[in-house]
């Protein structure tokens, strides 16, 4: 099945230049985006129907980021030009038969008289700006020391964001990053995020012992190979791949990627050069990954290989990017299905991200239909042994290869399934960047919840440390009745026990500091995390939902 890239807008270069002169004309502020209520204002000189409009929204802001930018602006009019000829507005009329090339701009009512009245509008200030300057320069020879002033240093307010992952970085630097740093969540749970991690593409994680055909997985959906893979029987994959978007094919080292400040990756660094050594990033010009990056992962180890340690924290690793990821894909092979120690450590750390995994069985097409009922069944059985959910875990059978299905095997009966299967993994696959919004945005509320969690078990903890002596056997013995202190936690503060952190990993995590060198209860911290989740999050979905809603 083809994986089709999201479409990109075509029009002639005619077309394109008017598109242009109304993009700039609406983009009053010039950053490059247009919001739902400049969007509102102009595309009602349409004189389309409320409902079609809503329409035009939802399709070009397909990815719900609460703006337009150009490409999705040329989409909106594109859309508003078929449908002023008759055409139903549907999600899939632009890949439709319409000729979008010679496709005329949709007409909008009293638009040339505005362009005009801007067009004398902008000569006479530009004369003025011009005699101002000149004027200025008599008077100040170096006016170039006002164009730093502080007044742009200033945060702007939540209520002037432009996109709803705008608001959300905003959200995190002015309120919610101040209570992690105060209690140092970063130590305990993920590190403090950075501007590009918001920024980031949705993301696709790999796992699974080696061979089970995750490399070519990922090559199957690019038609091609991705720069350094190789596939084998054996172990080739020793580290972790990135496959992501770039201008031209290169492979980029682990500890150069780690520190680059438009990559997502800084929080690796944590993990130690033992680790950056085993990571890199191959770059490629592809327009499935414009949209979606891919993370390749080493093949988890069974037998006697899985008692050589690894030099860094593999689970720790994968936990790591599961916390980023948007998809997991567990890939089985047929031949495969035993549950290694390792690999059962990896799917523990996958804990708190149960809703992103499915299981692909691939190679499928290798058995045959009675083998593969069985292989099914086995490998159900194994998932329940190491999953310990009541829910059943949704599996994909199929042959991700590139090559055409093996019907000797798997027969007329086998190869349907296969098509029917793939169809529907593919369609999650094209699903991500679409939900990648929503996504963030309750990874965003998961973080604030546990942050704030976080900060109520450690000030609690140093409330019941002693002020003078004994602070040592005090401290001791909060660690190893840390379950119990969770329990008072709870009660004191009505919390889910749900939310709380794993004991174990807590109690690791806090023997490595001085329980009575943290901070006590700062209440405002914690009301101005309240603030967030109950009024700025909900105002900011409000706010870029879609206008004609």
């Amino acid at each position: 099945m083809e994986f089709d890239s999201i479409h990109i807008p075509t029009c002639s270069k005619h077309h394109q230049a008017i598109y242009q002169e109304w993009f700039n004309y609406i983009d009053s502020d010039t950053d490059g985006r247009i919001t739902g209520s400049d969007a509102t204002k102009f595309l009602s000189m349409s004189n389309l129907s409320r409902e079609d409009l809503k329409q035009v929204w939802a399709i070009a802001d397909s990815n719900r980021q609460g703006y337009l930018g150009f490409a999705e602006f040329i989409i909106a009019m594109q859309l508003v030009s078929l449908a002023q000829s008759g055409h139903p507005v549907t999600h899939d009329l632009l890949n439709s038969d319409v000729d979008l090339t010679n496709l005329k701009p949709p007409t909008m009512e009293g638009l040339d008289t505005l362009l005009t009245n801007k067009n004398h509008n902008q000569k006479e200030l530009d004369v003025n700006v011009i005699n101002n300057i000149a004027a200025s320069s008599r008077l100040q020879p170096s006016p170039s020391g006002n164009w730093f002033s502080s007044k742009s240093s200033k945060n702007l307010p939540v209520s002037s964001v432009t996109s709803i992952i705008d608001g959300l970085k905003r959200l995190y630097n002015q309120k919610l990053k101040p209570l992690e740093v105060t209690y140092r969540f970063n130590d305990f749970g993920s590190p403090l995020l950075t501007n590009s991690e918001f920024d980031a593409k949705p993301m696709v994680l790999l796992l699974g012992q080696y061979s089970t055909g995750k490399t070519t997985f990922i090559n199957h959906l690019l038609k091609t190979s991705y720069p350094g893979s190789h596939i084998g029987p054996e172990p080739t994959t020793d580290r972790f791949v990135v496959v992501m978007s770039g201008t031209d094919e290169r492979s980029i080292p682990g500890n150069t990627i780690a520190v680059q400040a438009d990559m997502p990756f800084s929080g690796l660094t944590t993990f130690g050069t033992s680790f950056l050594s085993k990571f890199e990033c191959s770059q490629m010009k592809h327009p499935l990954l414009e949209h979606i990056t891919f993370v390749d992962s080493p093949g988890v180890l069974s037998g006697d290989k899985q008692r050589t340690e690894r030099a860094y924290d593999f689970t720790g690793v994968i936990s790591w990017f599961a916390a980023k990821c948007d998809l997991i894909l567990l890939l089985f092979d047929p031949h495969k299905l035993d549950v290694s120690d390792e690999f059962k450590r990896v799917i523990s750390s996958l804990r708190g991200n149960d809703d992103k995994v499915r299981v692909v069985l691939n190679k499928a097409d290798q058995v045959d239909t009675q083998q593969l009922m069985r292989v099914y069944g086995a490998l159900m059985w194994s998932l329940g042994k190491v999953l310990n959910t009541p829910e059943v875990m949704r599996v994909y059978i199929g042959s991700f290869h590139g090559k055409p299905i093996n019907d000797a095997v798997g027969g007329p009966i086998g190869k349907e399934l296969f098509e029917k299967e793939q169809d529907d993994l593919l369609s999650d696959l094209k699903d991500i960047p679409k939900k990648a919004c929503d996504r963030r945005i309750n990874e965003f509320v998961k973080r604030a919840r546990a942050a704030k969690i976080h900060a109520y078990i450690i000030s609690h903890l140093k409330k019941e440390m002693p002020s003078m002596i004994g602070k040592t056997k005090a401290q001791q013995k909060l660690i190893a009745n840390l379950d119990r202190e969770f329990g008072k936690v709870q009660r004191e503060f009505h919390l889910s026990p749900g939310d709380f952190p794993n004991v174990e990993h807590y109690r690791e995590s806090l023997s490595h500091y001085n329980i009575d060198k943290f901070e006590k209860l700062k209440p405002k911290l914690i009301q101005a995390v309240d603030d967030m989740l109950g009024y700025d999050i909900p105002n900011l979905l409000k706010n870029f939902r879609n206008p004609y809603e």
